[in-house]
């Protein structure tokens, strides 16, 4: 058996070397949006900030508790993603905005280093929570971890958003369901324009991180168009760099958030980009992007991938299905990703069959690939000017479980 080499212990690990980090270009813009091309109410275009370009429209990764759950960074990168989504309700429990902060915020945190946008923690507040109190302050609630009780009001939510180091801060925001009263729904309303002017005072007064970061507000209203326009004409009083429409995707329907859609978008500034939050599966990408949003997030990629569900051209399917057990095709023929170049359908389905932590790492890797690709040819389509002709195609083809 040969010896070891001189001054090299066979049993000695490698040195640990931390991947290089792209530092922000203190040169670049804060935040600028360009608009390239139109196509009807369609738009392309990029968002410049410090920490790098995002093309629009963009669909943001959902990385919840500082992670995109089963992916790498430089994976999640390599899918094509420009930007990802923090959430503060999650990150104020556990590991606390505190403690991320001491530990060099959240991009060197978790090892993006890309733009982050956090939102505002409003709608987990309302939706995960043990709910004590709601009043004009902000919300009181119980901890779904433990139990502990916090308050969370729009200075707080600034406040985590900055120690977070947040690139794009949401607006705090009081989200009730579409089927609530109209009388609850202007309260509502009404008090998270009150609740977006605090939210702009306490963003205006965080320093260095204002000078270098992005405030979003959010347009409430449910479903209806008069309160929205009303919300609309609120914000950009108040004046923000980009708009979210928000209180959509919670159980009304495609055809009911497309009615909505049909105007709201129009509401706001033209010349800022527009956030469709918590948005969502494919068909409701295209659709929106057709009725002028710009930017998309949701967790049904990941999720999904978890499940054991691929999404392909040709619509989702189920790769637990049996019938997948010998199948020697890639999940997607039509996909390039890594997944699909190297694995057979059979193999994913064993694995995610067996509850090998593979199987969710690739199915996940597969769908924010197949997302970022989606986005990348609404983007060619808008700029070529065939927008109508591909998502009628794109409608065409995909269709339900396969």
């Amino acid at each position: 058996m040969p010896s070891p080499a001189p001054n090299c212990s066979p049993c000695a690990p490698p040195p640990r070397r931390r991947p290089e980090r792209r530092s922000a270009d203190p040169h670049a813009p804060r935040f600028d949006f360009t608009i390239s091309a139109r196509d009807g109410k369609a738009r392309t275009g990029e968002i410049a900030m410090r920490r790098g370009a995002i093309r629009t429209p963009a669909f943001m990764p959902v990385g919840t508790a500082a992670t995109v759950k089963a992916m790498k960074p430089a994976d999640v990168r390599s899918s094509g993603a420009d930007i990802i989504l923090g959430n503060t309700y999650h990150l104020m429990l556990r590991p606390t905005a505190e403690r991320v902060a001491r530990l060099g915020g959240l991009h060197t945190f978790m090892g993006w280093d890309r733009p982050i946008l956090t939102d505002s923690g409003g709608y987990q507040v309302m939706s995960l929570s043990d709910l004590t109190k709601r009043d004009e302050n902000g919300v009181t609630f119980k901890s779904h971890l433990d139990g502990t009780r916090h308050m969370l009001s729009p200075e707080r939510s600034i406040e985590i958003q900055r120690l977070l180091g947040s690139d794009i801060v949401m607006a705090f925001d009081e989200l009730v369901p579409t089927t609530s009263t109209r009388e609850v729904q202007a309260a509502a309303m009404a008090r998270s324009m009150r609740w977006a002017k605090r939210s702009r005072d306490a963003f205006d007064g965080g320093g260095d991180h204002a000078a270098n970061a992005a405030i979003f507000g959010i347009q409430q209203g449910a479903l209806d168009e008069r309160l929205r326009a009303e919300s609309a004409g609120e914000l950009t009083a108040i004046g923000f760099d980009g708009y979210a429409v928000g209180g959509l995707a919670v159980g009304e329907g495609q055809e009911a958030m497309f009615g909505c859609l049909d105007f709201a978008p129009g509401q706001l500034p033209e010349d800022k980009p527009r956030y469709l939050m918590g948005v969502g599966k494919p068909t409701d990408i295209v659709g929106a992007v057709e009725r002028g949003i710009d930017m998309f997030d949701c967790v049904l990629p990941t999720r999904s991938g978890r499940t054991g569900q691929a999404f392909t051209r040709a619509g989702p399917i189920n790769i637990r299905n049996a019938k997948f057990g010998e199948d020697r095709g890639p999940l997607d023929p039509a996909c390039a990703c890594p997944v699909c170049a190297t694995w057979e359908r059979a193999y994913l389905h064993h694995l995610v069959r067996s509850g090998e932590m593979l199987g969710a790492m690739l199915m996940t890797e597969h769908n924010l690939y197949f997302y970022q690709a989606l986005m990348a040819d609404l983007r060619s389509a808008i700029a070529d000017g065939t927008l109508s002709l591909f998502a009628n195609r794109f409608r065409a083809e995909y269709r339900g479980e396969k």
